[in-house]
């Protein structure tokens, strides 16, 4: 794609600026104005186009990145080029699209996953638990789920705030998932109390594990019954 359509695109994403989203997202730690449903309208308009997404990533600025996300060909990223796309994703919501939107529909997820998940950087860290939590559901035969919790039980307390989060999103997986390993999950959470305090708007479930288990095993047994 030429610099001009790049050129073109940055300024749409100008005249979408909204100072009001741009002051909820700075809350979450995200630096754009952005609405997420107009970026979406605008991604759903210039539809797939791989270069042109590559080009949006490569000017460094957030809401053009999140853009680059949404109309990008996940398959067509090498495994190293979603590496350094992780390392350099240090916002959250850009963060969070790279792996849920990109890295998950990669053929390279795996070799990703199991590499993040030792890093040393504690965000590198958190998206490898991130799939890892997404395993825990769809192929927990690919995980060793009380090693998991050990893991979670020794290092989450102490974890810095996005890897935390990350654990405590597995921790609270497997107990909702596996009810052989509910009540050591809840323990785990009880004991830790990680979250515990986590301000939680109404008609919101609380993060906090033992809390969040127990709501989502009520849900799935209404739902059945």
């Amino acid at each position: 794609m030429s610099e001009t359509t790049v050129a073109q695109v940055m300024a749409e994403l100008a005249a979408l600026e909204d100072p009001k989203a741009r002051a909820v997202n700075e809350k979450h730690g995200d630096d754009h104005g952005v609405n997420l449903g107009k970026l979406r309208a605008l991604a759903k308009r210039l539809k797939t186009q791989q270069e042109l997404s590559r080009d949006l990533w490569r000017t460094g600025d957030t809401a053009a990145r999140l853009l680059a996300l949404l109309i990008c060909r996940p398959k067509a990223f090498e495994r190293d080029e979603l590496d350094a796309m992780l390392r350099e994703a240090r916002k959250p919501k850009v963060h969070d699209w790279v792996v849920n939107y990109v890295v998950k529909k990669s053929p390279h997820a795996e070799e990703l996953r199991l590499a993040w998940f030792a890093d040393p950087d504690p965000v590198v860290a958190s998206a490898g638990w991130a799939l890892t939590t997404d395993l825990v559901a769809r192929k927990p035969e690919d995980l060793d789920l009380p090693g998991l919790l050990d893991i979670i039980e020794a290092r989450m307390k102490d974890a810095p705030d996005r890897l935390q989060w990350a654990m405590n999103h597995c921790l609270a997986q497997i107990g909702i998932e596996h009810p052989e390993h509910r009540a050591r999950a809840i323990a785990i959470g009880e004991r830790l109390q990680v979250l515990k305090d986590y301000p939680t708007p109404p008609n919101c479930t609380s993060p906090f594990a033992p809390i969040w288990i127990a709501e989502m095993v009520r849900r799935q047994e209404v739902s059945v019954n």
